[in-house]
């Protein structure tokens, strides 16, 4: 299923997904019609489209859109709401200012997923507060990681300073602490809403700080939050007292309805 401004998508519209691939996106899961942090994804669209198009997207009207696309569905899925503009050109971004939304769906797996085995890699994002679909460095990164018999990368910068992973947000907990990186990172909508919920700290982590603490976790809205059960030839606790309290109060945050 795809749907291109409440419509069904025209394929020569999606060919400039593959063939410029500048835009913006973000993904949530629904379970029951109802999304944790809906109005923080909205929020997301809606502030990176004024940075990549320099133009405004209705967030109602966005909703309206997921929810006619989604209307036959229930229980759990992932939906991803991608804003691009059908008729750029790759060698003029500039005229990039016409964005249309499109509406497509995957299914979702089980909650709690299975813990990550992680290789650290220097990699940074570009502009990394964007959401952007500029995804080749970070599947690059975990696809190496995946041939090293990892799950997926943890990137870390220049200054060895530990960000996020793939697509995920990265935390720790050093003792009873929560302890998430400093640095640009995606402001994802799961780690917003654990930091609405819970006592935290921002601080620089180095990478061997992060292989020295009690435990690790990722967080994206498709995961949840997922322990980390190794980092790099460092293991890590999976089961901790705080990790248990994380995914209780992540799961026990009501959604909002579609």
């Amino acid at each position: 299923m795809a749907e291109l401004n409440g419509r069904p998508a025209d394929p020569d519209a999606l060919a400039t997904l593959a063939l410029t691939n500048y835009g913006h996106f973000t993904s949530m899961r629904v379970d029951d019609r109802r999304v944790r942090g809906l109005s923080l994804h909205l929020d997301r669209l809606h502030r990176d489209c004024r940075a990549v198009f320099g133009a405004d997207l209705d967030p109602e009207q966005v909703r309206a859109y997921v929810r006619q696309a989604t209307k036959d569905q229930s229980g759990s899925f992932i939906v991803r709401v991608t804003v691009f503009d059908p008729a750029v050109e790759l060698g003029h971004p500039a005229k990039a200012d016409n964005p249309s939304v499109l509406v497509t769906m995957r299914p979702a797996s089980a909650l709690p997923s299975p813990p990550l085995r992680v290789k650290a890699v220097e990699y940074v994002r570009d502009a990394p507060a964007i959401k952007h679909l500029g995804l080749f460095g970070a599947l690059h990164a975990r696809r190496a990681a995946q041939l090293d018999g990892f799950d997926d990368a943890l990137f870390v910068g220049p200054d060895g300073h530990v960000s996020e992973g793939g697509t995920w947000n990265a935390a720790f907990i050093e003792d009873n602490r929560i302890v998430w990186p400093k640095g640009d990172v995606l402001p994802g909508v799961t780690m917003a809403l654990l930091q609405e919920h819970g006592e935290y700290t921002t601080e620089p982590v180095t990478l061997a700080n992060a292989k020295g603490m009690k435990a690790a976790f990722a967080t994206n809205t498709s995961i949840g939050v997922r322990a980390l059960s190794a980092i790099d030839d460092a293991p890590m606790a999976t089961e901790h007292p705080e990790l248990t309290k994380l995914r209780d109060t992540y799961l026990a945050i009501p959604g909002e309805p579609l």
